[in-house]
Formats: structure tokens, C-alpha cells, sequence
């Protein structure tokens, strides 16, 4: 029951984070929440509770009496949603007992069998889903509910032995700046895990090498009348220049290892546009290759329509974290031995995206990533299995148990 309530609780706030602000936190909502996180672990009673100035909080489990030498280890989740959509006035419903049909979420929105085949793995566990108009917040907020009511039981069952443990709640990750102030010496763990996968038995150390690119493009605006030869429309570059980028190489067509160019904004006028891009492959080889692309299309079209006209600006997001945690197999080896005992068979997959843990991974804190149960992130179709919540936080729960032994 904690743990239902507990999520209920966090998807109450609004907390979308903000790509387009300047400060840290990007939107002052995200530390509403955290605030309240850092009271609420305080009166479960965890010791070193700490809210810094960019909004994290970071608190201790101590080790039961004996096992103060073994390895330290952390949980982390982050507690903003995404700017993809609303996150304000979530009105979450509960089934029990799902029957593996079509759910309507309301005002004529379905969530179909059909469209999202994964719901038949779903049947017969208590799902959570939205009225359609929002977003649900699982992603991440089934994580912070999965690490507070995981705590809290090792709190009240002293008999179960563990190290110390660090919880760590982050803003701003659905912006890719969740770690930009983590002091992974101030968290002082050995290894950690972030609750913030989806399907039940997801456990990934493999995320995609990430680079963000924008061009700005300087057009000429003249009246159509009288444009030959003098017209140059920003709006037909931005367009040819997607054209020259390989269609097959787009998210909707890729899926696994497969990378991709995704266009996630394209804004301006016949004098003035720009077009912005991701860039995403798990090989480094090819990541590389795709940047070069890049360059290669903007520099051809800067030669077609003069030098001044296209700006590229290219910066690489993230690193893929296997490089750093392959080293230490053991962190992957006990996930999977917690997961067996939660009842839950480990599924290894990689990341079609990223995690703080990759960041971190680099920071040098080896930070995979586990399951929480939350599906359909980032838009009106998300909803999360309760029954599968249930499961992960188990998993944390014989994490800390298993470091121990």
C-alpha cells in the first residue's frame, strides 16, 4: 500500500523540466517536489539528508552493525518529467486486475492492444494509466517511489544486512542536464544503480553515444515577383538539408543498435530558420561518421549557397556507459542474482536512449540501469505496472542484501 500511495503522491506534482531555461534546476517546480522528498526521508529516518543548491538530494542508509566494510552502494532517480508534454493536474486511474484488452484512457483516447502489443505481458497485474491528457509521471517518479519505500522496509527490518546505501534524487534529466552539479565524491558510493528503465526485467549498461546539433540558417527575403537570382529561402534549406540526411536513419525506421539523425525541431521564415537534431548510435565508430555527415551536408550546402548562410553548432550529449562498467562485471552479475530472486527474469538490452547513469558511468561511478515498470514514457499513453513496481523495489531490497554477502 506505501508504495501505490507513496507514487500517487509524487505524480501530484508538476515537475516537467525546461530545455529552453538558463537556470538550475530549469523550472523551480522540479525543487517543490524535492523539497518534500528530503522531509519525507528524514522522517523515515535515513541520517545525512542533504538538499544542495541546484536542487539535489542525497541521503544515507547506514550499514547494519558488521557489514560497515563492504562495498557502498547507491540508488538514483530522477524527478523531472518531460517537456514532451504536460505533467500539470494528473489525474492517474487504477485497474485491477487488468484483463489484456483495450483501456480508454478518456476523452475518447484508447490505449489498444493492437498499437502497444507489450500490454499483453500485463494481464492480470494492477496497471496505473492517465485520463489521456497528460503524461503519468513514472518516468522517473516510479523510481523515487520504488528507492523510498525500499529504504523505509530496510529501515523497519533491521534483521536484513546490508552496507551503507545512498539514495540520490536528480532534476533536469529529461533534459540531459541531470548530472551537470553531481558531486559524485559527495555521494561517495562504490557503485549505483538508476531506477529509470520501463519493462519488467530491463537491466542495461549499454546506452547511445548522444550529440545535439542546430543549424541556424541566414536567408535573403525578396518579394517573389522579382526573386530569381536574389531570393534565398532559409525554409527550403532547412528542408533540403533534412532531405540530404539518410531517410533510414530516422527513429521511426531504426530499432536496437541502429542509430539515427531525429529532427526535433524545425522553426523560421523565408529571412530566417533554424533546424535542430539528435544524434544518436551505440557504436562509437559510427556515431563519429554521423557527426562527420552532418558536417559533410552543411559545408556542401554552405559552398551551393555561400559560407554566411548556415551555422552548424555540434556538441556531443553523452558517452555510452558500457566502456565503464564492463570492468565490473560484478554490478551487472548481482542485478541479474536480485532480479532472479525478485521473480523476475533479467532481460540485457541496450539503451535506446540515456540515463544520469551514463553520465555518471564517466564520472567514474559505474551506474547501470534496472526496471521500474513504468511504459510509454513521455506522453499521454504512459502508464506503469504496480505489480511490477512492487517487483523492482524488491530488487533494490536484494541488492543491498546480496552486496552484503
Amino acid at each position: 500500500m506505501e508504495l501505490k500511495n507513496r507514487f500517487l503522491k509524487y505524480v501530484s506534482f508538476d515537475t516537467q523540466s525546461d530545455e529552453r531555461s538558463e537556470s538550475y534546476p530549469s523550472t523551480e517546480k522540479q525543487l517543490v517536489l524535492l523539497r518534500y522528498l528530503k522531509e519525507e526521508l528524514e522522517t523515515i529516518g535515513l541520517e545525512d539528508v542533504t538538499m544542495d543548491e541546484y536542487g539535489y538530494v542525497m541521503a544515507t542508509l547506514p550499514a547494519t552493525p558488521g557489514k560497515e566494510n563492504v562495498p557502498t552502494i547507491g540508488f538514483i532517480s530522477h524527478v523531472d518529467t518531460s517537456p514532451d508534454m504536460s505533467g500539470a493536474n494528473v489525474k492517474p486511474h487504477i485497474i485491477e486486475e487488468y484483463d489484456g484488452r483495450d483501456i480508454m484512457l478518456g476523452h475518447d483516447v484508447w490505449l489498444k492492444v493492437e498499437e502497444f502489443p507489450e500490454l499483453k505481458f500485463f494481464k492480470g497485474h494492477t496497471l496505473i494509466h492517465t485520463d489521456g491528457t497528460t503524461l503519468l509521471g513514472a518516468d522517473d517518479k516510479a523510481g523515487v517511489a520504488e528507492i523510498v519505500t525500499a529504504m523505509e522496509w530496510l529501515k523497519k527490518h533491521p534483521e536484513v544486512a546490508h552496507g551503507k546505501i545512498r539514495v540520490g534524487f536528480t532534476p533536469d534529466e529529461e533534459i540531459g542536464r541531470g548530472v551537470d552539479y553531481f558531486s559524485v565524491e559527495k555521494f561517495a558510493a562504490d557503485f549505483a544503480y538508476t531506477m529509470d528503465g520501463g519493462m519488467e526485467g530491463e537491466l542495461e549498461y549499454e546506452n547511445f553515444n548522444a550529440a545535439g546539433a542546430k543549424i541556424q540558417i541566414k536567408g535573403r527575403n525578396v518579394h517573389p515577383g522579382a526573386a530569381k537570382n536574389k531570393m534565398i529561402n532559409a525554409i527550403d534549406i532547412a528542408t533540403e538539408l533534412n532531405g540530404m540526411l539518410p531517410a533510414g536513419d530516422r527513429p521511426q525506421f531504426t530499432e536496437g543498435y541502429e542509430g539515427f539523425f531525429h529532427c526535433v525541431g524545425i522553426s523560421g521564415s523565408v529571412e530566417e530558420a533554424e533546424i535542430n537534431y539528435i544524434i544518436r548510435d551505440h557504436d562509437s565508430d559510427k556515431f563519429e561518421h554521423k557527426k562527420q555527415l552532418m558536417w559533410d551536408v552543411v559545408n556542401f550546402l554552405q559552398r551551393k549557397y555561400g559560407e554566411h548562410v548556415l551555422v552548424l553548432t555540434l556538441k556531443d550529449q553523452y558517452y555510452n556507459m558500457r566502456k565503464m562498467v564492463e570492468p565490473h562485471p560484478r554490478v551487472i552479475e548481482k542485478a541479474k542474482k536480485a532480479m532472479l530472486e525478485a521473480g523476475v527474469k533479467p532481460t540485457v538490452k541496450p539503451i535506446r536512449g540515456g540515463t544520469d547513469g551514463s553520465r555518471l558511468s564517466f564520472m567514474g561511478l559505474p551506474c547501470p540501469n534496472l526496471f521500474t515498470g513504468g511504459m510509454n514514457f513521455h506522453g499521454r499513453y504512459e502508464y506503469a505496472s504496480l505489480t511490477t513496481m512492487n517487483k523492482a523495489m524488491n530488487v533494490i531490497i536484494n541488492l543491498a542484501r546480496i552486496w552484503a554477502e
